[in-house]
Formats: C-alpha cells, sequence, structure tokens
C-alpha cells in the first residue's frame, strides 16, 4: 500500500512541475505521424551576451578613465584604502584594482586629458 501511495506522489510531483513550466508559455507541433505535442516554451534570457559585453567594456573605460583622471599612484593608494575596509569594500577594491586593459586605456586617454 505504500508503494502505491509514493508512486502516487511521484507523479504528482511530475504533473505539478509540468504545470508549472506550461504556466509560463508553451508550443504546440505536430510530428511526422500526426501526434499533437505541447511542451513549455524556453524561457529566453533577457541580458544579452551583447549587453555583458557593453556593460564590460563601459566599466573598463569607466576605470581606465578614473587612473587617467587621478594618476597611477593617487588611484593605487585609494584602491589600498578601500581594501583595509568591510567585507563590500574589499570586494569592491578587488573590482577596482588595475588591469591590463584598463591601465592600457589610461594611458590612452591620459594626454588627451592633460
Amino acid at each position: 500500500m505504500g508503494e502505491h501511495r509514493d508512486t502516487f506522489q511521484s507523479r504528482l510531483k511530475q504533473i505539478n512541475r509540468k504545470h508549472s513550466a506550461m504556466s509560463e508559455g508553451y508550443s504546440a507541433k505536430m510530428r511526422p505521424d500526426g501526434l499533437l505535442v505541447i511542451q513549455p516554451r524556453r524561457v529566453q534570457s533577457r541580458i544579452s551576451a551583447r549587453t555583458v559585453v557593453f556593460f564590460a567594456g563601459a566599466f573598463l573605460l569607466f576605470k581606465g578613465f578614473l587612473m587617467a583622471a587621478l594618476g597611477f599612484d593617487s588611484y593605487d593608494e585609494r584602491v589600498r584604502t578601500l581594501a583595509e575596509g568591510s567585507v563590500l569594500e574589499r570586494a569592491g577594491a578587488f573590482i577596482m584594482q588595475a588591469d591590463p586593459a584598463s591601465v592600457f586605456i589610461a594611458q590612452k586617454i591620459g594626454p588627451v586629458l592633460r
């Protein structure tokens, strides 16, 4: 009797999962043999790879601008000060530390700012 209840519960769980997937939308397709198959629609990410690349580039430009405007020594000192703070500040210092791409950008922007 217990095994019948377990199989019923697993079937019920599967039906609930399928129902929640179908509530997001579904598509119906007819197979070559004439059987109509209904499948849940795939949820597409709202953030594309192009958007991620754009924001990463903008962030690198921002870091390069800060390095060029403040100077490399002053920028490194500020990041070191930030690294001595709380966990959130240390995470920010890790993200804001100088990397080759932002240093290259700062070197190219520096003469324009001066």
